[in-house]
């Protein structure tokens, strides 16, 4: 595509007749045709039927994709309610199954690659029989259905082989990535009570080998549930277990033989827990059902995202983000998922694209952080690499801007498929995303997906067209969390997602939805920090720095800055007589990095004189994230309401400098 100016809305891409005759969309639409008698004229149509004849369409996806279970359904939806929607009642099936009637002796199960382990491969062979082992070597430490078992692992082989197992069980699984600091993991996994950990020995970021042998250790004092540890070597070629009680290696789990056996479980049977944190309390720990996402993955990653037998796909995450999830759910659709744990810049930002031309990607998927870093760098990959498999580039985490979308078209492929989608690990999918029969529009998600009632209201719940509002879901979707761990009475459950609109999820981010039937985020509307699509709340970081002796006080807030897909800015009132110097700012960032996440350091520290705060004492984190993001100070805060009016100074100064950075 020839240089031009783009902006918001610009036609960046069509999809040729052949290549939307040939998606999976399509075939889909088809399909409908010959066993429902329904004519679509176009995606907008077939979205208006998904989320209005929701019972019909979800059923249509489960007999579309033939879902195995052992027990048909009564009924696809009981009531149109949430939360607790009761979907496809009475059926039994396993999520792992249908996993493995994918099995072939034609293409790798897996590829994986880090930084200091060449591009591998997996067979089907293989992946089976360790799952069968592992699985069966769980059942002998007596792990049944609805226990909880987690990891602490990076993005390799063995997490897979795990999860699966797990699941083939009707275990409950759970993960973090190690690079989370001790105190995140332990807020995360306490809560669920796991019976097994499995735990590696380190991992390698940039080049540098870190060991989390004392993590571990930390780890298995505070989880009194624990039975037993499995360690995985990763860093070194065994695991030394002196002094380790209650522990075995992962190779004592290999070697069984047997078939593979799936327990049958209700749709709403637990599969994972993963975390999505707020402004209070510890991170939320969302269950999600077998069924649910088994659904919701086929529907998304096949239809959505044109995933067929023999593609290989990648997206670039770490085991603690719902892009895992998804990463090793296209395993359902007979894909190959391609493994990568590193850092996607070490030894420089041509890593991942000399990986998709090497592993033969047929869908690059990564954060708008990463695609906006290449462009920085000056990154020409299309011009430098082989990418002739590639058709497809997935783009999430954060808003992608239009240069960014036009960047991907310059210099990875002129007629590439940019696929950007948003939703979270609150659904384990999209709410709006891509789909293959559709154009790209710089700075656009697509469409809306199919059975997702998404929509942008007002403040008094109106919906809106062509206008940021909230991000609202209007009618139930089977992948939503089941509920939330240890929420009696669902009261975290209704004050997370159904306060503002009675009934209905607001979701806490920004959108428009264009005329067209397309989409823009423009960010979060509630105070959690996103970071790669990682999100954290607040009270996470306050809990780990505030009870520093130099500091009295703090705010954080993230937002798209000028320049920037996302900035996070820390801000700090100090002690009488201390200076924020760069060791303090240095012992700021460490505390963060080692205690919680390396994702979640300040972009940038500042010294403040007072937080402010409402009357009642609250922090005012989403006025002052608004009033940085450039509106108005007397749009985004009631100074009547505030306990310290002049506080705010500072904020409405500094959104007037980055306005003209």
């Amino acid at each position: 595509m020839p240089e031009k100016t783009v902006t918001e809305g610009t036609l960046l891409w069509e999809p040729s007749e052949q290549f939307k005759r040939e998606s999976n969309m399509a075939k889909f639409m088809a399909w409908l045709g010959e066993t429902r008698g329904k004519s679509f004229e176009d995606y907008a149509s077939l979205w208006e039927w998904s989320v209005t004849e929701l019972e019909e369409f979800w059923g249509a996806v489960w007999e579309y994709f033939e879902i195995r279970a052992s027990r048909p359904y009564d009924k696809v939806l009981v009531e149109r309610k949430m939360p607790r929607a009761q979907w496809f009642t009475g059926s039994r099936l396993n999520y792992a199954e249908h996993v493995f009637r994918r099995k072939t002796q034609e293409r790798p199960a897996l590829l994986f690659q880090s930084e200091f382990k060449p591009l591998s491969e997996v067979s089907w062979d293989e992946l089976y029989r360790n799952v069968s082992s592992v699985a069966a070597s769980l059942r002998d430490l007596g792990i049944r259905k609805g226990d909880r078992v987690v990891a602490y692992l990076p993005n390799i082989p063995q997490t897979v082989t795990a999860f699966l197992a797990c699941a083939s069980i009707g275990a409950t699984w759970s993960s973090c990535s190690p690079d989370f600091g001790t105190r995140s993991v332990v807020d995360r996994f306490k809560q669920i009570e796991p019976r097994v950990l499995f735990a590696v020995d380190g991992y390698q970021y940039n080049g540098r080998a870190f060991d989390r042998s004392q993590a571990v250790s930390e780890l298995r004092n505070a989880l009194t549930s624990l039975e037993k540890t499995v360690f995985v070597p990763y860093l070194e070629d065994d695991v030394d277990l002196a002094g380790k009680a209650k522990a075995m290696k992962w190779e004592d789990l290999l070697g069984k033989e047997g078939e593979l056996v799936f327990e049958q479980v209700p749709f709403d049977h637990p599969l994972w827990v993963v975390y999505s944190s707020g402004t209070t309390g510890l991170p939320k720990g969302l269950v999600h059902g077998h069924g649910g996402i088994l659904l919701e993955f086929l529907k998304y990653l096949v239809l959505h995202n044109d995933v067929k037998p023999g593609n290989r796909f990648f997206w670039f995450s770490t085991t603690g983000w719902v892009m895992w999830n998804i990463l090793q759910g296209s395993l359902l659709t007979g894909a190959t998922p391609i493994l990568y744990d590193g850092s996607p810049g070490f030894p420089d930002m041509e890593v991942l694209w000399k990986l998709a031309q090497e592993a033969r990607m047929t869908l690059f998927g990564t954060s708008a952080a990463f695609i906006t870093a290449c462009m920085t760098e000056g990154l020409d990959p299309g011009a430098k690499y082989d990418l002739s498999a590639l058709k497809a580039m997935g783009s999430t985490g954060s808003p992608l801007s239009p240069e960014g979308f036009r960047w991907v078209y310059e210099h990875v492929k002129p007629d590439i498929w940019l696929a950007s989608v948003s939703g979270g690990t609150d659904p384990c999918s999209a709410f709006v995303g891509c789909a293959p029969i559709l154009p790209v529009h710089a700075g656009e998600l697509q469409c809306r997906c199919l059975g997702v009632k998404a929509e942008s209201y007002d403040e008094e719940g109106n919906p809106l067209v062509d206008e940021v509002g909230e991000l609202v879901i209007s009618e139930p979707m089977p992948s939503m969390p089941l509920y939330l761990w240890n929420d009696e009475g669902d009261k975290r459950y209704q004050e997370s997602y159904f306060e503002m609109y009675p009934g209905k999820w607001r979701h806490g981010d920004w959108i428009k939805i264009t005329s067209r039937g397309s989409a823009v985020i423009t960010g979060r509307s509630d105070s959690t920090l996103n970071r790669l699509g990682v999100r954290m709340g607040s009270s996470e970081i306050y809990g780990a720095i505030e009870d520093l002796p130099e500091l009295v006080d703090s705010l954080v807030v993230g937002f798209p800055a000028p320049g920037r897909e996302y900035y996070m800015p820390l801000f700090v009132v100090l002690k009488e007589g201390v200076q924020l110097d760069d060791a303090l700012k240095k012992k700021i960032n460490t505390r963060i990095r080692e205690t919680l996440s390396p994702r979640h350091v300040p972009d940038d520290v500042f010294a403040i004189p007072d937080v402010p705060r409402t009357l009642n004492g609250k922090k005012l984190e989403v006025p002052v994230k608004k009033i940085l993001s450039g509106i108005p100070v007397e749009k985004a805060v009631n100074i009547d309401s505030m306990e310290n009016p002049g506080s705010i100074d500072y904020f409405v100064e500094m959104a007037r400098k980055l306005k003209g950075a």
